[in-house]
Parts: C-alpha cells; sequence; structure tokens
C-alpha cells in the first residue's frame, strides 16, 4: 500500500501541530500499532522531546497574541517537520521516494501552518480570550484524531485532511481584509502611544 496518504495527512497535521505529530507516530510506532513508523521517531529522546515541545505549545497556543508570535517562530519549523515526517515515512515503506514524499509533507504543512497563523491573527481580533482556548482545542483535537484515524484508514484521512485544507484555505481568502483592518489599528495604536511618549 502506498504510504502518499499518511504523508499527507501527516503533512497537513504538521502545519498545524508538529510536535503531536512526532509524538503521536512515535507512540504508534513504539506500542507496534503500526509498522508504517520508523524507528528514528520512535526513540526514548525524540517522544521526550516532542512530548515537552507539545505541552509548550498546548499552553502558548491558548494564550492571545502569544498564539501568534509562536506561529510566527514556527513559519519555518513546521513545513520543515512536515517534510521530515513524510521523508521518514516513504524511506520507511519504499512505496514513495523520499525527495517526492519531503516536498508533498512539506508543502502540505506550510499550507495548513498558513491557513492557522491566519485564522488565529483573525481570532485576536475578538475582545475576550475564550475564542483563542476553544479553536485551539479544536485544532489539537482535529490533529489527533486525524492522525489516529490515519493510522486504520489512510486514504479515507488523507480526503478529509484535504477537504480540511480547502476549506481552511477558502476561509483564510475570506478572513484577510478582517487581518489587514486589525493589523493597521494596531499599528495607529502603536504610533499613537508613540507620539504621546515623545510629547510628554
Amino acid at each position: 500500500m502506498s504510504v502518499l496518504p499518511l504523508v499527507f495527512t501527516s503533512g497537513w497535521a504538521s502545519g498545524i501541530n508538529a510536535y503531536a505529530v512526532v509524538l503521536l507516530l512515535g507512540v504508534f510506532g513504539a506500542t507496534g500499532l503500526t509498522d508504517e513508523v520508523p524507528e528514528s521517531l520512535q526513540r526514548p529522546e525524540v517522544l521526550i522531546t516532542a512530548g515537552v515541545l507539545f505541552l509548550c505549545e498546548a499552553v502558548a497556543d491558548k494564550i492571545p497574541y502569544v498564539d501568534s508570535a509562536w506561529d510566527a517562530v514556527h513559519t519555518v519549523i513546521r513545513p520543515v517537520s512536515g517534510a521530515v515526517v513524510g521523508a521518514l515515512l516513504a524511506g520507511q515503506s519504499g512505496s514513495l521516494s523520499d525527495l517526492a514524499a519531503g516536498a508533498i509533507g512539506g508543502s502540505t504543512a506550510l499550507a495548513s501552518h498558513a491557513v492557522k497563523a491566519g485564522t488565529r491573527m483573525a481570532v485576536n481580533t475578538s475582545p475576550e480570550p475564550f475564542s483563542n482556548v476553544i479553536v485551539s482545542f479544536a485544532e489539537d483535537l482535529g490533529v489527533a484524531g486525524l492522525v489516529t484515524f490515519a493510522m486504520f484508514h489512510p486514504e479515507a484521512a488523507a480526503a478529509i485532511a484535504g477537504a480540511l485544507l480547502i476549506a481552511g484555505l477558502v476561509l483564510l481568502f475570506f478572513l484577510v481584509s478582517r487581518i489587514r483592518r486589525f493589523l493597521r489599528r494596531r499599528a495607529q495604536r502603536r504610533e499613537e502611544r508613540r507620539l504621546v511618549s515623545g510629547g510628554g
């Protein structure tokens, strides 16, 4: 069976939460749930590191503005993680070249990361903090659920990931104007504070 559906799904999930993907795949492989996961992802130090970073993200991801800063830092990390995981999965199965798998995993992760980062910027335009927590939990559950589902039904999981990615990109298109207004207002407030402090 081709590993392409699992590569695509893990790429999409890596763009949302790369550490959760590494942790879940490593645990699934270490417990014998699947033989698709390479041993490099099952090593104790990899699992511990991914677990600690996942907890850090779980906290940072639920705090307004901190989540956007965290997303900015991970603009490179998530696509690279998606590419590496894709290449490792391909190398394990031998059904897809490492280079092709890396390109698919990395580009899919970059696209889903863009959706996540843009959506979070839009969510941050609301004055209350609860929407951040709700969206973060939904993302965590979505990643965990879809990666787990992909272990048993990779083609169906890839179809769901593709639909979510397309829907997210369409939503992001409509949110761009709101994000731009928010960034303009924030820049204006920063300039006003600078003028006030300079005048004082």
